[in-house]
């Protein structure tokens, strides 16, 4: 544990308590954690290599001032070590690989919501569809908020119930929510953008219904804001009645918010998990930083293209992240990513 603190707590010292609090808020960098795989796991046999290949590419890509910690097990982490050198890997071993949905939420305010049974469920040897879903999702999300708190990060908690991956978020008041949201804490639109108002700071909420109802239906692989007030929107060109009523919820809910389209040549071929589906092409599904946008790339003509549109629509960094090898899994460079403003941890410095 000591280690692991003082790890943590180096980096947080490096990106915001050096100097003036000027300096620090003029910094504005992230700190992206990414939760290794366990080796024996039986639901990501065979998968195991690639998501670890893909981490490691990925973390050589964070550019300053963001930051990148890898959370991993004892049976990974001289792997990971090897890669990217000791100080951006630590011996934390967390429940699962999906960081977005059960970390922190990127909001106004540093903060955790209850992750929900949905993207659980069936992640572990005998966590099937027995009822137990929720119990296994508070158990992952407890070895995080755990190391999170030891290591002094300030946040707030909240029994609402919602993945980080349905909270798409641009940092300047703008959200976007899957109407799941509704249904998994039994609210009215008005009374969910009340209650995430209050618990985030946003002042503009779209909710909108996912493209894959009965999935996990979150928002981020449907959009993405990759600068304030700038939203990027899937093409479903194939789907106009679908993409009308998305257009019209987006503009109805986000009225200040500036919405453009982006090429989605998505690959459903090769599906690891069909409740989950496939994030390959899907560029929405971003890491979006205060300095850059993470893009996935899926190694296919397309991408060229997405990546110029973004860097047409924001003067931040725009870094492509191969990320074919796991897209087939649901996620990538999102989903398995979880991202902390520590600028916003008042306290952090006392605490350490």
């Amino acid at each position: 544990m000591k280690n692991k603190l003082h790890q943590l707590g180096a980096i947080l010292t490096a990106l915001f308590f050096v100097g003036s609090p000027a300096m620090a808020e003029d910094a504005k960098g992230q700190l992206i954690l990414l939760a290794a795989p366990e080796l024996d796991s039986p639901y990501y046999a065979g998968e195991v290599d690639a998501i670890i290949d893909f981490h490691i590419e990925f973390a050589k890509r964070i550019a300053a001032p963001d930051r990148v910690l890898v959370l991993a097990g004892a049976d990974t982490v001289d792997r990971y070590e090897e890669a990217l050198g000791s100080d951006r890997v630590t011996t934390a071993a967390m429940g699962d690989v999906w960081a977005r949905d059960f970390g922190i939420m990127d909001a106004g305010r540093n903060v955790m919501v209850r992750y929900t049974a949905a993207g659980q469920i069936g992640t572990d040897a005998g966590q099937g569809d027995d009822g137990m879903g929720q119990f296994y999702a508070d158990e992952v999300q407890e070895a995080l908020a755990e190391f999170l708190e030891e290591s002094g990060v300030d946040f707030g908690d909240s029994d609402l119930l919602n993945d980080g991956g349905n909270w798409v978020y641009d940092g300047a008041g703008h959200a976007v929510v899957s109407t799941k949201f509704l249904a998994d804490n039994q609210m009215s639109e008005t009374e969910a953008r009340a209650a995430l108002r209050s618990l985030t700071g946003a002042s503009e909420i779209a909710f909108v219904e996912a493209d894959d109802v009965g999935g996990l239906e979150h928002a981020d692989g449907m959009v993405s804001f990759i600068d304030d007030g700038v939203l990027l929107v899937n093409d479903y060109g194939d789907s106009p009645d679908y993409e009308n009523k998305l257009l019209a919820d987006l503009k109805r809910g986000l009225p200040s918010v500036a919405i453009h389209t982006i090429v989605a040549p998505y690959d459903d071929s090769n599906i690891q998990d069909e409740r989950f589906g496939s994030a390959c092409g899907i560029y929405t599904n971003a890491l979006v930083t205060h300095h850059a946008v993470y893009l996935p790339q899926f190694g296919v003509a397309e991408d060229a293209q997405a990546l110029e549109a973004v860097q047409a629509l924001t003067d931040k960094q725009v870094i492509p992240v191969p990320s074919q090898g796991v897209c087939h899994l649901g996620g990538g460079v999102r989903c398995m990513s979880s991202q902390i403003d520590l600028g916003r941890s008042g306290n952090l410095a006392e605490n350490r």
